[in-house]
């Protein structure tokens, strides 16, 4: 043992005692363990869905994610009874008023969003259009490239389309209805990805 570094040993208690005089806590380990753990990014855990979606048909929805769609379950309200081209707007109008509904707390805590804004409006096919088409009440063309992949992608997954993964949509003018594919790429890259379409045959 090294008897010259004794007196440097001994006094570490009497600083110790000085420093807690002070208000000064000494410590021999690090502190700093990082930031708390936070909910995974865009994985919901527990009933928040069900809780929101009581009663109706269950559908899903397409929100926004960090930079990709994710679904999420919803319902719609359908009268029983309901004609085919009927209960496919009455899904659609479904669908479009939770695309714009806010997302719940615990999905917001999860990082997720929606670019599609609250108001519009959307209707069955003018005279010319295809039978499955279905009229917005703002062109697709002046949609985000968000919210257009949201709207394709949720529609072409439903009742509101014909189950092939596309949707016909227009607009409220008189341009002609354009079908709409949701894509690996669109879900995957919405913001830099519009839906690709083609001009829909007339019905």
């Amino acid at each position: 043992m090294n008897v010259r570094r004794l007196p440097g040993l001994l006094a570490l208690p009497v600083l110790a005692v000085l420093l807690a005089g002070c208000g000064i806590r000494a410590t021999e380990v690090p502190t700093d363990f990082g930031p708390a753990p936070s909910r995974v990014r865009c994985s919901l855990t527990g009933p928040d869905g069900a809780a929101r979606a009581a009663r109706g048909v269950p559908v899903q929805v397409f929100l926004l994610c960090g930079s990709s769609l994710v679904t999420v379950d919803r319902t719609v309200r359908v009268p029983e009874g309901a004609a085919d081209s009927e209960r496919r707007v009455l899904v659609a109008r479904g669908l479009l008023d939770e695309l714009a509904a806010q997302p719940s707390a615990a999905e917001k805590e999860a990082g997720y969003s929606t670019d599609v804004h609250g108001g519009m409006t959307v209707a069955g096919p003018r005279p010319g259009d295809p039978e499955d088409a279905l009229r917005l009440g703002t062109a697709p063309g002046n949609l985000t490239s968000y919210a257009l992949a949201q709207i394709v992608c949720t529609f072409s997954d439903s009742a509101a389309a014909e189950g092939d993964g596309s949707v016909v949509l227009g607009g409220p003018g008189g341009e002609a209805a354009r079908r709409y594919q949701c894509t690996d790429e669109v879900r995957a890259r919405p913001g830099s990805k519009e839906p690709p379409s083609t001009r829909a045959a007339g019905g």
